[in-house]
């Protein structure tokens, strides 16, 4: 039994013949067309198409990642079976929060609103010293204060405090110098912390002794230069300068007034012992009576408290240094005595160093009284007139009639000089006095000096 499907066909009964082509080459609709040429001519059969002896296997294409989960690919290895797919964590997200501006906001003026004050946290109150408890730390540190405070020596486990290093020098002659000053060195570490010259290092080993040459590189090192010398030198002449016109003028200004007044008493005392011996038996009037040097009278200004020996001469070392005043009685400048009936007693004295007699005596007014106490008699006179400015070369003030003076006739006066202006020796100063009294001592004092 047969049917139309190949189901049921018998197997035995043979395939039908195909159809015969079309003997004139006309292609039938019913045909199917024939097959492309082969794309190699040379081949008349088919052929498997030409492959690669290697191929690279393709990489499947990436998967979506999400930005939220990590996406984990497993390792791509040829010939092995693929890894068994794990899916991965998710990733904990934090929910959605608003950004927060951190930015100051400007204080609002407001009337009702009190002015923005920072705020300050209070200070915790901090526990008594006695109620704090003490770690292990805490108490080695305040062993180690302890003993640095007992003891100023290093305390036993404490950190050294590291040494200065090399200066640039001393780094440029190390490495210029090479392993030789090394090994003379004892290594940088020496250099740097050791002592030149053979001292001792930090750690307290003593250094290698330096060479000749370094030792003298480090002598020369070690001196001052010229100019150093020269100007420590120029300074302590100007200091020893400055000393030295420093103690002279204390000497000038005050040790010579003490020394002055010291030889002023001793000369009084001289007078008064020499006029109680003679009891004014000897007569001083006539010339020649005293040696140069010699003290014969002593002055009085009561207006300037003066009170003064009067010596024979006006040489500056044995009279006028002195602290005397002097009497012009040598050569030319010889002048009468007091005791004289008609001239000119003409006397110096300094004005300035030296016990300075003469310093105030621009201060006398016409009438102030002048007393010159001698051997046998008090004489008064009363100051006239004054110069205030004279040529040292001018002698005419000391004549028996002064000149400028504004006496006319002669007569019995007093003439003081002494150096203007002050501290200097450039001008004299002349005050003219006139006697008026004449009194014996056997009398007493005269009223001048009494009162």
């Amino acid at each position: 039994m047969t049917t139309g499907s190949p189901w049921f066909r018998d197997t035995n009964e043979p395939e039908p013949e195909p159809i015969p082509a079309d003997p004139y080459g006309v292609p039938s609709p019913y045909q199917e067309p024939a097959p492309a040429p082969y794309p190699y001519p040379e081949q008349t059969a088919y052929q498997e198409p030409r492959q690669p002896a290697y191929q690279e296997p393709q990489q499947a294409q990436q998967p979506y990642q999400d930005p939220a989960q990590t996406y984990q690919q497993p390792a791509q290895t040829y010939g092995q079976p693929a890894q068994t797919y794990r899916e991965p964590e998710p990733v904990y997200e934090a929910p959605y929060a608003p950004a927060y501006d951190a930015s100051p906001e400007a204080p609002r003026e407001d009337a009702h609103t009190p002015p923005y004050e920072p705020y300050e946290a209070p200070e915790a109150p901090r526990a008594p010293r006695a109620s704090r408890r003490r770690s292990s730390d805490d108490t080695a540190v305040l062993e180690a204060v302890e003993a640095v405070e007992e003891f100023p020596g290093p305390v036993p486990g404490a950190v050294p405090e590291p040494l200065p290093g090399p200066g640039r020098a001393e780094r440029r002659r190390a490495a210029k110098g090479g392993s030789r000053g090394k090994s003379r060195r004892g290594g940088p570490a020496a250099t740097a912390g050791g002592a030149p010259g053979g001292g001792a290092t930090a750690a307290g080993a003593p250094a290698a002794p330096l060479s000749r040459v370094e030792a003298r590189r480090a002598a020369r090192a070690a001196k001052d230069s010229v100019g150093v010398i020269a100007s420590r030198a120029v300074g302590e002449l100007f200091i020893t300068f400055g000393v030295v016109m420093l103690l002279f003028v204390t000497y000038q200004l005050w040790w010579t007034n003490v020394l002055a007044g010291q030889e002023t008493d001793r000369a009084k005392e001289q007078i008064e012992d020499t006029w109680a011996k003679d009891d004014g038996a000897a007569d001083d009037s006539k010339p020649g009576a005293f040696e140069p040097g010699e003290g014969f009278a002593i002055m009085y200004i009561p207006k300037l408290d003066v009170v003064v020996p009067v010596a024979e001469g006006i040489n500056k070392a044995k009279v006028l240094d002195k602290g005397m005043v002097g009497h012009y009685a040598e050569g030319s400048l010889k002048t009468a005595m007091p005791s004289d009936k008609q001239g000119n007693f003409a006397v110096a004295g300094h004005r300035n160093t030296h016990g300075e007699p003469f310093r105030y005596i621009n201060r006398l007014q016409p009438g102030d009284p002048i007393v010159v106490e001698t051997r046998t008699a008090y004489y008064t006179y009363e100051m006239a007139s004054i110069l205030p400015q004279t040529a040292p070369s001018n002698v005419s003030v000391i004549e028996p009639v002064p000149k400028g003076s504004g006496f006319t006739e002669p007569g019995r006066y007093i003439t003081l000089t002494t150096c203007t202006p002050e501290f200097t020796s450039t001008y004299r100063m002349i005050v003219w006095g006139k006697l008026v009294e004449e009194r014996p001592r056997s009398q007493g004092k005269p009223k001048a000096l009494v009162g």
